[in-house]
C-alpha cells in the first residue's frame, strides 16, 4: 500500500497561480515555466524532473481574503494544483508540506473546491475493484460524515449506485472489459470524454 502510485488534483483559492507556482517552484526547487493554454497552467519541473502543475478550474467560486474578510476575486485566484506520480512512502511528507506552505500564503477552500485522487489500477483485478467498490459502497455514508462534503459539491460527489454495485456483484465480471461495460451502462457518451458523466461520483473509473 505504502508503494502504490497516485496523483492528486487539489482545488483552491485565496492566492493567485503565480504565487502558488513560485512558493511551489521554491520548495521543489524546481523552475517554472508559463504554458498559454486554456487553462492558463504554470508549469514546474522539479529538480527530480517530475511535473507538478497549477491550473485554472471554472468550477471555482473564486476568493480571497482582504482585512479578514472573504471577497470575490478574479479569475487568477481559480487554482488547481496537479501532481506527477507520487508514492505514500516517498512523497507524502513533501506534498503535505507543500500544502502547509500554500495555505500559510493564504490558500483556502470553499464549497466550490473539491480533491481528487488517481489511484493507480495496474495490480488490479476485476474481483479485487469490485471488492474495493464494495467497500466503498458500505461506507458511503460513513466517508462522507467523515470528509464533511458540502451539499453544494454533491452533485459533482454522488454516492455509488446502489444497483451498479448490485450489477457487478450479480455478473461476477470476468475481464476488466465486461467491468468496464457494466460501469459505463446506461451513458451515452463515448468512454474516452475526459469530462464523463460518469466521473461525477465519489469513486469513479
Amino acid at each position: 500500500m505504502l508503494k502504490t502510485r497516485f496523483g492528486i488534483e487539489i482545488e483552491f483559492t485565496g492566492i493567485t497561480r503565480s504565487k502558488a507556482a513560485k512558493i511551489a517552484t521554491e520548495f521543489l526547487n524546481g523552475t517554472v515555466t508559463a504554458i498559454y493554454d486554456h487553462y492558463d497552467t504554470q508549469r514546474i519541473t522539479a529538480s527530480d524532473e517530475r511535473i507538478w502543475e497549477f491550473k485554472s478550474d471554472a468550477s471555482i467560486r473564486t476568493e480571497k481574503k482582504v482585512d479578514g474578510q472573504t471577497v470575490s476575486a478574479s479569475k487568477e485566484y481559480s487554482v488547481e494544483l496537479v501532481s506527477p506520480i507520487l508514492t505514500y512512502e516517498a512523497d507524502i511528507i513533501a506534498l503535505q508540506e507543500l500544502i502547509r506552505l500554500l495555505r500559510k500564503a493564504g490558500a483556502f477552500t470553499n464549497a466550490k473546491c473539491g480533491i481528487h485522487i488517481h489511484l493507480d489500477g495496474q495490480n488490479h483485478t476485476p474481483r479485487s475493484i469490485r471488492n474495493f467498490i464494495n467497500i466503498i459502497a458500505s461506507k458511503n455514508d460513513l466517508f462522507y460524515k467523515a470528509l464533511d462534503i458540502e451539499p453544494e459539491r454533491m452533485s459533482y460527489c454522488k454516492k455509488m449506485d446502489t444497483a451498479l454495485v448490485e450489477k457487478m456483484n450479480r455478473k461476477k465480471s470476468a475481464t476488466m472489459e465486461q467491468l468496464q461495460e457494466i460501469w459505463y451502462e446506461g451513458y451515452h457518451e463515448s468512454q474516452s470524454i475526459h469530462y464523463h458523466s460518469s466521473r461525477y461520483h465519489f469513486l469513479y473509473a
